[in-house]
């Protein structure tokens, strides 16, 4: 298998990691203007004969993937092509016949969440509170905050950076309708981007959900509490603990601390090329999470 990764940052880089541990990839070869030794690297999608690669990632800034799908999608068929979150910067669609696209929300994979996923099929779920948050000026401390894609208004901002949160939820508790959403920028950050957005919906599945999510939090938050008919279950996703509490006071501890890091992308990966498309996001899912991220916009836009 030949593998084109468009993009080499930091997380262009760690698909390449990561699938490089892999047997069935039998090359490489990497779409970027950085200098890199012992890796074939192109400087721009058209130099590159793309109908040699069986699986392509787009891994490039959020404001390219538009271009990047287009390009792709008009020049091969019959590829298995993976986008970074979030799909794209703005609400042009992209129209695939060709080829199979997939959007990389790797949560999916998380153990912790496909446990809450499991006990929520279990049982009748009332309700889900997510909270995220982290100060943007801490997330890479190597680089200044306000040159960052965080920071500018096209592709920026929590609704882009954190939109892992509305996958996961809709993955867990099915696809979210909006009832109110704040979304703006409140703090002292030096950005043009959104700085916070508090949610409250209700899902195809008659649950009802309260997330948050921010760049202004001086302790880094990843919480999730959710009220089961027969217990409520507490997840800390920084710390993989997951603490499920009964009607009568006992409680059920789950840890999986174990997984490190790169786990959930690897699986993400394998599911993808070898486990029959179970789990990973699809483009549909991904373009309805666009729908979803514009249309608080426009709620706020209309306030």
């Amino acid at each position: 298998m030949n593998v084109l990764i468009v993009g080499y940052g930091s997380i262009g880089k760690r698909h390449f990691d990561i699938l490089s541990q892999l047997p069935e990839v039998n090359c490489i070869a990497i779409v970027s203007r950085q200098k890199v030794d012992h890796i074939k690297i192109f400087t721009s999608l058209e130099q590159v004969r793309i109908s040699e690669y069986n699986y392509i990632i787009i891994a490039s800034e959020t404001a390219k993937h538009y271009k990047h799908l287009k390009y792709i999608e008009s020049q091969v068929s019959n590829k298995i092509i993976l986008v970074e979150k979030p799909l794209f910067a703005t609400n042009e669609i992209v129209e695939i016949k060709n080829n199979q696209v997939f959007v990389a929300y790797n949560r999916r994979f998380y153990p912790i969440l496909n446990q809450i996923k499991s006990l929520i099929e279990e049982d009748n779920c009332y309700y889900m509170h997510v909270i995220t948050g982290q100060y943007l000026p801490q997330w890479r401390p190597d680089r200044d905050y306000r040159h960052t894609y965080s920071a500018m208004k096209n592709g920026g901002g929590v609704l882009f950076d954190l939109s892992h949160e509305i996958d996961y939820i809709n993955y867990l508790c099915g696809e979210m309708k909006i009832i109110s959403a704040v979304n703006e920028k409140i703090s002292d950050l030096e950005i043009e981007s959104d700085d916070i957005a508090i949610i409250l919906a209700k899902t195809e599945n008659n649950v009802l959900v309260n997330f948050s999510i921010d760049y202004i939090s001086k302790e880094f938050i990843q919480n999730i509490v959710v009220h089961l008919q027969d217990s409520t279950l507490i997840a800390n996703l920084l710390t993989m603990q997951l603490e499920q509490i009964f009607k009568d006071g006992s409680k059920r501890h789950y840890d999986f601390s174990r997984y490190e890091k790169n786990y959930s992308f690897a699986e993400m990966h394998k599911d993808i090329l070898f486990y029959g498309q179970t789990n990973v996001c699809t483009y549909q899912e991904g373009l309805n999470i666009m729908n979803t991220i514009f249309h608080i916009r426009n709620i706020n836009n209309e306030n």
